[in-house]
C-alpha cells in the first residue's frame, strides 16, 4: 500500500468522520431540540426507553450522544438511574441503523433506472440540491435541511474513497494475516473495542470495517469478534463525559460499559459454544458491506433482548461500583450538576435546568431573610452561619447562573426563549443581592446581642411591623415568580411602596424618641442600617415583580414601567396599598409609646 493510497484513505475517513457529525448536528438542529425532551419525558418504563433510545440514536446517528445526553439527564436529576439504562440499551441498538445508511453508498448501477440510484449519482443529486437550498433561502431551518444533505454527501464521498483506497488490500499478504488474527474472538474483541475507543464511534467504526470488507478477504469469523469489540469500546467516550458527574451520573456512564460488556460476553459465550458443537458453515463466508450492516443489527439486538429482563442487574452492578457518597445538607448540597454544558446545544433543556435552579436561589433567598430576621428577637450563631452560607450560596448562584445563561445567548433561541433568558439574567442578580442584604440584618443581629442593646418597646414593636411587611413582600415576590402569578407580582408594588413610608416613618419616631431620652444613639445605628436593608429588600422584590410582569408584557424598561405605575397609581393599585397601610400601620403603637414615656418620667 503506498503512500497516496494511505493519504487518500485517511482522507476518506476524515471526510466520512465529518459527514457523520454534520448530518447528525443538522438532524438534531430540524428537530428544533424536540427530541431530548421528549427522550426524558416519555422514558417512563422499560420498554418506552428503549424505544425511544433506540429512536432518538437512529436520528443523530451516534449511541455515544445519545447515552452522554442521558448521563447530563441523570446527573441534573431529570432522570432517574433506571431510565437511563433502558434508554441506553435502546441506543446500543439505534446505532446499527447507520449501518444500513451507509450501505447506500455501495448502491452501482451502470445503465437504465440502476444507474440513477448509484453511489455518484446520489451523492452528485443530494450535494447540488444542498448548496442550491442553502444558496437560495435565508431560513435558518433550510440551511439545517442543507447541513444534512451536504452532511450525508459528504459522507458518501468519504465512503468511497476509503473503498477506493482499501481496494488492492485483498492483494497484500500482510492484510490476509491481519485478518487471520481476529478470526481469534479475543484479540478481534479487544482490536474492536481499541479501534472504537479511539474513533469515539461505533458507528464509525462499523463504517470503516464496511469499506474494508470490499477487498473480498473479510470472513464472518474475522467481522464478528470485531463488531462485539466495537460494541465495547463506543463507551469510552461516555465515560470519559461522565468524569465530573455527580455519583448517579457516573453510574449511568458506567452502566453503558456494563450492559454492552456483558451483553458481548454472553452473546460470545453462547455463540462460540454452539460454534464448537455445530461446526457453522458460515464462518468461512466473505462479507461485504451489507452482510456487515446485517450482522451488526442482529448482534445488537440479541444483546438487547437479552439484557432487557435484567435491568435490575446493571443498576445494581452500576450501584456497586460507583458507592453512595455522604448525603449533603441543604445548604451544601451542590445545584451545579442541574446546569450541565450537555444542554448548552439544547436550549430547551438548558432553559429547563435554569428555571429550576433559580427557582431555588429564590426560595433560597426567601429563607435567609427570613432567618436573618428571626435573629432580631432570638439571636444564635447557628442561625448566624445559616444565613452566612445562604449567602454564600446565593454569591456561586449568581456566578454559576450568570455564565450558562450567557452561553445560552449566543445560541439560536425563540422569541419567548430569548425573553425568559433576559428575566432570569436581571433577577438572578436581584435574588443574590437579597441575600446579601439577610447578612446584614443578620450582622446587626449579631451586633445587638455582642452590645446586649436593649431597645425600647416602641422600637421593637415598630421593627414587628415592618419585618412583618418585609416577610410578605419576599413571600409574594417569590411565589409570585416560581408559579407566574400577574395578580401576586401586581401586589409587590403597592407593598414596596408601605415599606418605604413605614421606614420614614421609624425615623421620624426614633428621632422623637432621642429628644425625649428614650433611646440610644447606639442603637438608632442599628435600627438605621436594619431599616436602610429592609428597604432594600423590598426594592430588589419590587424588581422582580416587575421583570414577570415585563416577560408577560413582552416591554423591557423597568424605570418607565415603575414611573408609568406610580404616577397613574390603577385603581388595583390603590386597593393594594390602602390594604397595606392598614394591615402594617403604626398608629395603634402612640399610645403604648405614650405610656412608656410618662413611665420613664416616673423613674
Amino acid at each position: 500500500m503506498g503512500v497516496s493510497q494511505i493519504i487518500s484513505l485517511l482522507s476518506g475517513v476524515a471526510m466520512f468522520l465529518f459527514g457523520m457529525s454534520l448530518m447528525g448536528d443538522g438532524l438534531k438542529r430540524v428537530s428544533g431540540s424536540k427530541l431530548e425532551p421528549v427522550l426524558f419525558r416519555l422514558s417512563g418504563t422499560p420498554l418506552k426507553g428503549m424505544l425511544l433510545g433506540a429512536g432518538v440514536t437512529a436520528v443523530i446517528q451516534s449511541s455515544s450522544a445519545t447515552s452522554v445526553m442521558v448521563v447530563g439527564f441523570v446527573n441534573s436529576g431529570m432522570m432517574k438511574l433506571r431510565q437511563a439504562i433502558s434508554v441506553i440499551l435502546g441506543a446500543i441498538l439505534g446505532t446499527s441503523i447507520t449501518g444500513w445508511v451507509i450501505c447506500l453508498s455501495y448502491i452501482e448501477g451502470t445503465e437504465g433506472l440502476s444507474s440513477l440510484i448509484s453511489t455518484t449519482t446520489l451523492t452528485g443529486i443530494i450535494a447540488i440540491s444542498g448548496i442550491v437550498l442553502r444558496m437560495a433561502s435565508k431560513k435558518q431551518s433550510s440551511h439545517h435541511i442543507s447541513d444534512i444533505m451536504m452532511g450525508f454527501a459528504v459522507l458518501m464521498f468519504g465512503m468511497s474513497t476509503m473503498s477506493g483506497a482499501v481496494s488492492d488490500l485483498g492483494k497484500q499478504d500482510w492484510f490476509t494475516d491481519l485478518l487471520t488474527a481476529f478470526t481469534n474472538p479475543l484479540m478481534g474483541i479487544l482490536f474492536g473495542a481499541a479501534f472504537a475507543a479511539v474513533l469515539q464511534s461505533a458507528s464509525a467504526a462499523v463504517g470503516i470495517l464496511q469499506a474494508l470488507s470490499v477487498t473480498g478477504m473479510m470472513s464472518f469469523s474475522a467481522a464478528l469478534p470485531l463488531l462485539m469489540g466495537i460494541a465495547i469500546g463506543a463507551s469510552v467516550p461516555v465515560l470519559l463525559t461522565a468524569l465530573g458527574a455527580n455519583t448517579d451520573g457516573k453510574r449511568t456512564a458506567v452502566s453503558y460499559l456494563v450492559a454492552s460488556t456483558m451483553g458481548v460476553m454472553v452473546c460470545a459465550s453462547l455463540f462460540y459454544i454452539l460454534e464448537s458443537i455445530l461446526r457453522f458453515p458460515f464462518m468461512d463466508q466473505v462479507m461485504d458491506p451489507f452482510s456487515i450492516a446485517g450482522v451488526n443489527t442482529v448482534l445488537r439486538l440479541f444483546m438487547v433482548l437479552l439484557l432487557a429482563p435484567f435491568m435490575d442487574v446493571l443498576e445494581a452492578l452500576a450501584r456497586y461500583m460507583i458507592r453512595d457518597r455522604k448525603a449533603a445538607t441543604e445548604e451544601e448540597e451542590s445545584f451545579e450538576p442541574r446546569l450541565e454544558e450537555r444542554f448548552v446545544a439544547h436550549p430547551v433543556l438548558a432553559i429547563a435546568q435554569s428555571r429550576e435552579t433559580i427557582d431555588s436561589m429564590a426560595r433560597e433567598a426567601e429563607k435567609a431573610v427570613g432567618i436573618a430576621a428571626d435573629l432580631l428577637t432570638v439571636y444564635s450563631e447557628k442561625g448566624f452561619e445559616r444565613v452566612k452560607k445562604l449567602e454564600d450560596r446565593g454569591d456561586r448562584y449568581e456566578d454559576a447562573l450568570g455564565s450558562y445563561l450567557v452561553k445560552l445567548t449566543g445560541k439560536e433561541l425563540t422569541e419567548r426563549q430569548s425573553r425568559e433568558v433576559s428575566v432570569y439574567l436581571h433577577t438572578l442578580s436581584d435574588l443574590e443581592r437579597m441575600t446579601d442584604h439577610a447578612l446584614n440584618i443578620a450582622e446587626s443581629a449579631r451586633e445587638k446581642a455582642e452590645k446586649q442593646a436593649v431597645f425600647s418597646k416602641e422600637a421593637q414593636a415598630e421593627l414587628g411591623v415592618i419585618t412583618g411587611a418585609v416577610r410578605e413582600i419576599m413571600h409574594l415576590a417569590v411565589e409570585a415568580f416560581l408559579n407566574g402569578s400577574l395578580e401576586l407580582a401586581s401586589r409587590v408594588e403597592p407593598l414596596e411602596e408601605t415599606i418605604d413610608q413605614l421606614g420614614d416613618e421609624i425615623k421620624l419616631r426614633h428621632v422623637e424618641r432621642l429628644q425625649r431620652g428614650v433611646c440610644t444613639i447606639a442603637n438608632g445605628f442599628v435600627i438605621n442600617d436594619l431599616l436602610t436593608n429592609f428597604e432594600r429588600v423590598s426594592d430588589h422584590c419590587s424588581n422582580v415583580a416587575v421583570a414577570l410582569i415585563e416577560l408577560h408584557s413582552g416591554v423591557f424598561d423597568t424605570h418607565e414601567y415603575l414611573g408609568e405605575v406610580r404616577e397613574k397609581r390603577s385603581g388595583d393599585f390603590e386597593k393594594y396599598y390602602e390594604e397595606y397601610r392598614a394591615r402594617f400601620s403604626l398608629k395603634g403603637l402612640s399610645r403604648a409609646e405614650e405610656e412608656e414615656g410618662a413611665a420613664q418620667s416616673a423613674t
